[in-house]
């Protein structure tokens, strides 16, 4: 008995060895792949996932077949040609000593939604959540969302998540500034859309932001060589530079998307130029990780606390909205306006809905080629002293100027009664005063009795421009600008 007991003691080990070798030899997909997701149209799309070293891995996807061989540390990956939008879901099949098959897979346009919490905040906390919920039967419209809130000293490899089909229960717990710009973008492109959330409350864009994007920016070259000397046991946290991108959204790639989301900006509140340098960064860095031609548009901050009479204004996120108006001369990429639509009692506003129907209309307008809708508010262009007065012209004016007036979700209305409001106009003595502005044709003129030599304007430059209200005639506000550099 004794010496039986032992003999099996003795193979227990070898057992063990032969099942551990069993699950190292399946072939297995990146964490990113799933049931019921959706592949990149009109691009090369990435296949890749993990197997025993020198496993011969082919992966099937409608009339394609490709072949590799999983490399020395078990991975590999094989690039699917360009395929065409299909609504009907495929199966995705991946053989290698053992078979995956992925089921209901879609193809559409796939973009990341990301940010901190007022790009977390859910479907069920925004404006109308129950309508919502129930009307959100949206089977073209995946959702993938990256849960728990991690970080890391170097790239991840994996990442939990799961891909769900959009229906009511589902939907509550995802992103609605994604939603609702994802259920936009099915509507116009009628098309399969995928949204990828990874989103953390609180967060600065740092964590968000690769190495190699901090490399890119000269300017950021301290923060480059910090995060260059990171091993794997330096101690992260969710503050620090690339540590959240490490863990939360590395892991993602090289998964093809079209584009993504960005709203983020409050917890680096107090920043300026700086902020326009991590921009560049941050976009840089997921360029290189997922599309060199990747669509990034982002959120301005919207307008928050008590408004502020002093016609200089510049307290608060002023410096902040300046720096991500600055950044959109990075190419491919846009701005949604929302200082109308904020709440000064909250720095999380429940109109999620039109934060995600602007940032559609960048997307539909420079992404899509829809000519025919106008991507953004009046954006400032240019300014020259006219007399007394100092004359702005505009981007974006689309069919023309108007006085708006924003409540609720409701769309945004001519007020023909109403002056604009929050300008301000200073002479080379650099004092500003409130000033009178009035449209004409597609510009404004701004002037004061105060200022009979005017050399500068300012518009909506505080942390609440509460009473802002120039718009174009589709109801967008214009953005928060000044013409000085003081």
């Amino acid at each position: 008995m004794i010496g039986r007991h032992r003999i099996t003691f003795l193979a227990l080990p070898m057992v063990v060895a032969c099942l551990v070798a069993t699950v190292q030899a399946d072939v297995k997909l990146a964490s990113v792949f799933g049931d019921s997701m959706v592949l990149q149209r009109e691009l090369k799309v990435p296949v890749w996932g993990t197997a025993e070293p020198g496993e011969q891995v082919a992966v099937t996807f409608g009339d394609q077949t490709r072949n590799t061989e999983a490399g020395k540390n078990g991975r590999w990956q094989v690039k699917l040609d360009a395929l065409k939008a299909n609504a009907s879901g495929q199966t995705l099949i991946v053989k290698g000593n053992n078979t995956v098959a992925l089921k209901d897979v879609l193809v559409g346009e796939v973009w990341i939604c990301s940010g901190q919490s007022n790009m977390e905040w859910r479907v069920s906390n925004s404006l109308n959540p129950q309508e919502e919920i129930e009307a959100a039967n949206h089977p073209l419209i995946r959702l993938f969302d990256v849960p728990g809130h991690t970080t890391s000293p170097v790239a991840k490899d994996t990442c939990p998540g799961s891909w769900k089909v959009c229906e009511p229960k589902s939907v509550g717990g995802f992103s609605a500034v994604g939603y609702f710009f994802g259920r936009r973008l099915q509507k116009e492109l009628n098309v399969p859309i995928g949204l990828v959330g990874s989103n953390w409350g609180g967060t600065r864009i740092e964590p968000w932001t690769s190495p190699a994007g901090f490399r890119s920016v000269p300017e950021l070259k301290k923060i480059a060589d910090s995060v260059d000397a990171y091993t794997e046991t330096t101690k992260v946290g969710g503050g620090s530079p690339s540590a959240i991108y490490n863990a939360m959204i590395h892991p993602l790639a090289p998964f093809a998307m079209r584009g993504a989301i960005w709203y983020q900006g409050e917890s680096n509140g107090g920043e300026g130029e700086s902020y326009f340098h991590k921009t560049q960064a941050l976009v840089n860095g997921w360029r290189k990780l997922f599309n060199p031609d990747l669509a990034f548009y982002w959120v301005q901050l919207a307008d928050f606390q008590k408004p502020n009479d002093d016609p200089a204004g510049g307290n608060g996120w002023a410096k902040l909205r300046e720096a991500q108006r600055k950044a959109l001369n990075i190419k491919h990429t846009g701005m949604a306006v929302i200082i109308d639509i904020g709440q000064a009692n909250d720095i999380h506003p429940r109109n999620k809905q039109d934060v995600g129907a602007r940032l559609a209309h960048w997307a539909l307008h420079q992404t899509y080629d829809k000519e025919n809708i106008v991507p953004s508010g009046p954006l400032f262009k240019g300014f020259k002293v006219d007399g007394q007065g100092i004359r702005l012209s505009f981007k974006h004016v689309g069919s023309g100027l108007m006085i708006g007036k924003k409540e609720g979700l409701a769309p945004t209305k001519q007020d023909k009664e109403a002056k604009l409001a929050r300008f301000a106009i200073a002479g080379a003595d650099k004092k500003w005063h409130w000033a009178e502005a009035v449209i004409d044709g597609d510009d404004v003129i701004v002037i004061s009795g105060k200022v009979p030599n005017p050399v500068a304007v300012r518009y909506a430059y505080s942390m609440n421009p509460a009473g802002a209200n120039l718009y174009n005639k589709e109801g967008i506000p214009a953005s928060p600008f000044r013409t000085d550099d003081w």
